[in-house]
């Protein structure tokens, strides 16, 4: 009686919906979504999985992977070697990002806004989980159109990949940063 409680409480306890990988050096693994689908064939159905991870090393590095394969465990794998080569550079600027910025994949849409400190990582599902493996702590996040965690993972992903630090545009407008910065006092 008392061993099934046990189990009972250790499937609460366990999340649903996200799953935190083994993290192979630096990089940590968060497994977003496993979807079982099937394909109809000649002699009927064709069962397989696909999974969505994220792969992010929480210093500016992230990236999105979705692997298919008749078993989860392979559909996992082979996610998180396709997120390890379509990693991007984050800018972060005093952990949030430099500008507000959003972008759409899909049907999906995301808007994303830098936030001060202390504020956290105030979005949810899939975008949450890019945000916190790229190693951004401060930032407002808004989901809109699609509910699917595969497209609002890949529309945060697109959006982080946009965005500019301060520098880099002075630097391509040929002024200074000062000179960037304060064009509004200019008398």
């Amino acid at each position: 009686m008392e061993e099934q409680e046990k189990r009972g409480r250790r499937k609460t306890e366990e999340p649903k919906e996200e799953y935190t990988g083994k993290s192979s050096g630096e990089w940590k693994e968060r497994v977003i979504q496993i979807r079982r689908v099937t394909k109809v064939v000649k002699g009927g159905k064709k069962l397989s999985f696909r999974a969505v991870v994220v792969v992010g090393d929480g210093n500016g590095s992230v990236g999105i992977g979705c692997g298919k394969s008749s078993e989860v465990i392979g559909a996992i794998q082979k996610a998180v070697i396709d997120a390890r080569k379509a990693h991007i550079k984050v800018p972060i600027f005093k952990k949030t990002i430099p500008h507000p910025i959003s972008a759409k994949a899909g049907a999906g849409k995301v808007l994303l806004k830098p936030a001060s400190e202390g504020t956290g990582v105030i979005a949810g599902g899939s975008a949450r989980s890019v945000l916190e493996l790229a190693g951004i702590e401060n930032i407002l996040c808004k989901s809109l159109g699609s509910d699917s965690p595969l497209n609002a993972a890949r529309a945060t992903i697109k959006a982080l990949s946009e965005l500019r630090l301060f520098n880099d545009v002075a630097k391509e407008r040929g002024l200074t940063l000062q000179e960037m910065l304060n064009w509004y006092n200019v008398s």
